[in-house]
Order: structure tokens, then sequence, then C-alpha cells
């Protein structure tokens, strides 16, 4: 081989040694560039939370109730009656009106009762006149059967005439304490107080007896009247508690009730058996408003998260979770359903729909089901407090 060509081969080799390190450079600076580039493009990728977006999972008591509703009425209520026929006078109360026990609401015009009354009067004066007529007579005729001047036969009439004397006074007496209650009830007292919540006749009106003239109800006790199934009445008692939302109320506001009574009887038709809840006082509260809520009928202490945050769009349910920094896909098996005390808005308590759950951790940090399906092992940060 001549030299020349010997030196052309050691050349052409060199540079294609020279090449290769320089193309697996150039493959190694872009590789790292690419893992650079990824780490960058995660870190942007990940995702912040604040506090109130998660929620722990641990042990809470769970009320399983039993949904009821119906509407608030007053506990005691009263309907003012006319107890005598006439013309209604003095009537000045109307709806939203206060009025205590005993307070004169209206009068019946007295003319024709007090007419009543003065013409008993007059005829227990009457018998009583006739009562000290037989009484002489009687008088007399003892002493003539005892000096032998008539028989005892005139004595024994003159006896039968003062008797029935006396009880004609007696039957007068009893008339005229008929017609002085008649004059007493031509008077309409509040039989109770509370709030005028109905005026049913208007002064000057000629009301005939049993008329309806005021409703009055006592809004200080309130009660729910809810009707139950046969079959949910058997695990009433009194004593149990509901959370009730009323009717026009805040979303988050709820008032506390209590069974009172539970109806013996089951109503004919429907079957259904009537529970009455004393209602807790609370502003607002007004007779015929709709209320809605549970009653709690048993209760469990266990591990348990919101019912949204149990995600089912894989084939077993799982929770989210956020555990070293990313989201990670907890599968779970939920058990039993129930409500738990939460606090709310303007220092009401409410409620939430929690689900026990197995295969979580006490205490892991849970996504809640408002903010969607996170990817798994997307990276988390939190909001810092301010």
């Amino acid at each position: 081989m001549k030299p020349w060509t010997k030196w052309a081969t050691v050349a052409v080799v060199a540079v294609v040694l020279a090449g290769g390190i320089a193309r697996a450079v150039q493959t190694r600076q872009q590789q790292q560039a690419a893992v650079a580039a990824a780490a960058v493009a995660k870190l942007a990728n990940a995702i912040e939370l604040a506090r109130s977006d998660m929620v722990l999972a641990q042990t809470r008591t769970l009320v399983q109730g039993l949904p009821i509703s119906g509407a608030l009425k007053a506990a005691d209520s009263a309907v003012v009656k006319a107890r005598v026929a006439g013309e209604l006078q003095g009537l000045a109360v109307r709806e939203g009106d206060s009025v205590q026990a005993g307070q004169v609401l209206a009068r019946i015009a007295p003319t024709e009762v007090q007419a009543r009354l003065q013409q008993a009067v007059e005829q227990a004066g009457a018998a009583q006149a006739q009562i000290d007529i037989a009484q002489r007579q009687f008088a007399n005729n003892q002493a003539l059967v005892d000096q032998g001047f008539i028989s005892k036969t005139a004595l024994d009439a003159s006896q039968a005439t003062l008797n029935a004397a006396q009880s004609t006074h007696r039957a007068a007496l009893a008339a005229a304490a008929v017609a002085r209650q008649t004059v007493a009830d031509a008077v309409l007292r509040a039989p109770i107080s509370g709030v005028v919540s109905q005026r049913l006749a208007q002064p000057g009106e000629r009301v005939a007896l049993d008329t309806r003239v005021l409703e009055i109800v006592d809004i200080r006790r309130m009660e729910l009247e809810a009707s139950v199934s046969a079959a949910d009445a058997v695990a009433l008692r009194v004593g149990q508690t509901a959370q009730l939302h009323i009717e026009g109320s805040a979303s988050d506001a709820q008032i506390t009730a209590t069974v009172a009574r539970i109806n013996p009887s089951t109503q004919a038709g429907s079957r259904s058996v009537l529970v009455y809840l004393a209602v807790a006082p609370a502003p607002g509260l007004r007779q015929g408003l709709f209320a809605e809520g549970t009653l709690g009928t048993a209760q469990v202490a266990t591990l348990a998260v919101p019912v949204s945050a149990l995600r089912t769009d894989k084939p077993l349910p799982y929770v989210q979770v956020v555990a070293n920094g990313k989201v990670v896909h907890q599968t779970v098996v939920p058990g039993l359903r129930g409500q738990t005390m939460v606090p709310g808005l303007h220092g009401q308590v409410g409620t939430e729909a929690m689900v026990a759950v197995t295969g979580l951790a006490d205490g892991a940090q849970v996504v809640q089901g408002s903010l969607g399906t996170l990817a798994e092992g997307t990276p988390v940060t939190f909001t810092k407090a301010r």
C-alpha cells in the first residue's frame, strides 16, 4: 500500500470518529434538555388548593334519619264564638293584635238578655210570694187541726200547696241563674293569651248562637304535625330530635324539633301515623309555614367522608386523597349513610350527608367532591393563609 493511501484511511477514520462523538454529545444534551423541560412542565401542571377544598376522613357520629315534612301550627289556639244571639258591639281587635287571657274583646247587645234576666228575677219574686202565702195557710191549718176544727186531709192539701210553691221558687231561681250567665256570656273574652289570626265578624253585625267571631293562636309554642308510614313509625320514639328547614328561611338555616307525641292510631285510608314535634322557638315562625327535614332515628360512630367526595366513575368506588404532595385515587368500600352536624353561616348549625368508608386511613386528606375528578399523580400545593 502506498504511504499516501494509509494516511488517507487514517484521516477518514478520524473524521468518522469525531462526527460520532459530536452526535453523541448532541443527543445527550437534547435528552437533558427534554428532562428539564418535562420537569418544568410537570411543575407548571401542579394545582393549587385551599384548605377548604379538603376534608379530613375521621370518625363521625352519623344520624340515620327519616324524611319528614308538614305545616307548622300553634300548639295552643282557640276560637271565640258568640254564646248568645244579638248585635256584635265593641269589636276593635284585628289580625295581628296581641290579646291577653281574660281580656274583653267584644260584647253582644245586652238588651234582650237583660230583659230575660229581669223576667226571671220577677218570676222568682212571685214564687217567693206564693211560698209566703202557702206557708201562712199551712200554719193556720195546722192550728185548726190541733183544735179539731178541720180534718187532717185539709192540712195535707195545704202542705202540698206549700211544697209546690217552694219547687216553683227554686225553678225560678235556677232560671234567674241561667239568665245571669247569659248576660255574662254576652261579653266575649279571650280564652288564651296570643295573637289574633282571623277576625270572622264585624261590629254591628247580628250574630247567631255559636257564630265564629275571632281565632287566637299562641305562636310562642309551635309544633309540626308530620305523617309517616306505618313501617317507618316503628322506629319513632318520644324525645327523638329532627333538624328542620323552614319555608322562606336562609338555605343553611335549620331549627331543632323534638318528638313530643305520637298518635296511637293510624289514619283511615292512608294507614299513616301522625307524629307531633315541638319546634324550638325561633324568630319569624308563623302558623302555616311549610317545614321539612330529617328525624334522627339512630346514631352510629364510624369513619366517614362526605357523600359528594365518593366517586364512582371507575369500576370500584374511590376517593381522591392528597398524599406526599400528589393526588392519589384511594379505593374504598362505602357503608351506611347518614347526616352529621356541621357549622353553617351566621352561627347556624346545619347537616351534611356523610358515608361510612373502609380502606381509608383515619386523618387522610380527602378532596371535596365539588372539585371534580383530578388526574392521579397531579402535584398539589396549598394556598398560604394570609
